[in-house]
């Protein structure tokens, strides 16, 4: 099984700099790195990748997306296999660029449409996605239409 290196947890803000004031205060850290529209606290203490992404609050509210990092992109794919083996991995990422990073990744969905992702962050970048920037489902979220997996049918076949 891959190492889990921190969990991740993203969130939507309406004012990073009213956000960032409060973060860099309740961690007690600085962050590791600051966009127009994006922060990212990378802590030890508790193992923590968490970002903040300016969005506006839609069907999840503050809440972005979850996920955990890894150490390298080996950890994603067989953390990936892993997840496809038990019918729950629904997107591969490899070599996307996200939250001015270039990242491998695979996504999927809790029951309540929760969105998880295992990634491995290959090298920062100066631009926040690699599609056109106005579009805000190419970064810091998965596809917005995921194709579901009966959690229902999947429990019931594995009695």
């Amino acid at each position: 099984m891959a190492a889990i290196k921190r969990m991740h947890v993203a969130v939507n803000c309406s004012d990073l700099d009213k956000s960032l004031t409060f973060y860099r205060s309740f961690f007690g850290a600085e962050p590791t790195k600051v966009k127009e529209n994006y922060a990212k606290f990378e802590l030890d203490n508790p193992a923590l990748h968490f970002s903040l992404n300016v969005r506006p609050f839609e069907k999840n509210g503050v809440l972005n997306h979850l996920g955990f990092q890894v150490d390298n992109t080996e950890e994603v794919l067989a953390m990936g296999e892993r997840l496809r083996q038990a019918n729950l991995l629904l997107i591969d990422e490899m070599n996307t660029t996200c939250c001015y990073a270039v990242q491998d990744k695979v996504w999927v969905y809790d029951p309540d449409d929760n969105a998880w992702e295992i990634f491995y962050t290959k090298a920062d970048s100066e631009f926040e996605s690699a599609g056109d920037a106005r579009d805000l489902s190419l970064c810091c979220a998965p596809p917005s239409a995921p194709v579901s997996v009966s959690f229902t049918s999947f429990h019931k076949n594995k009695s």
